[in-house]
């Protein structure tokens, strides 16, 4: 990879909204390849950082974030309809 190429798997894998799959359509690379990128590109401090805050995280997960996003808006249709 360029350093170009590796720049943007990186500045892409720090975006909370740039979901894996988005990355693994724009760059080929799967999750765990990403975090190869990311281990061997940067700072073990940052790399441990970056790993906190991503794991676990909706949003960097295109499935989750579908359902989790479906399951809110039934709750907040629920609120709605009690409300009223």
């Amino acid at each position: 990879m360029t350093d170009q190429e590796i720049d943007r798997v990186i500045r892409m894998a720090w975006e909370d909204r740039t979901t894996f799959e988005t990355i693994e359509k724009r760059t080929g690379l799967c999750e765990a390849e990403v975090i190869k990128v990311m281990r061997k590109e940067m700072k073990a401090s940052s790399f441990r950082m970056w790993r906190k805050r991503v794991s676990g995280r909706v949003t960097k997960h295109g499935k989750a974030f579908k359902q989790d996003r479906q399951k809110m808006k039934k709750v907040s249709g629920r609120h709605l309809l009690r409300e009223d």
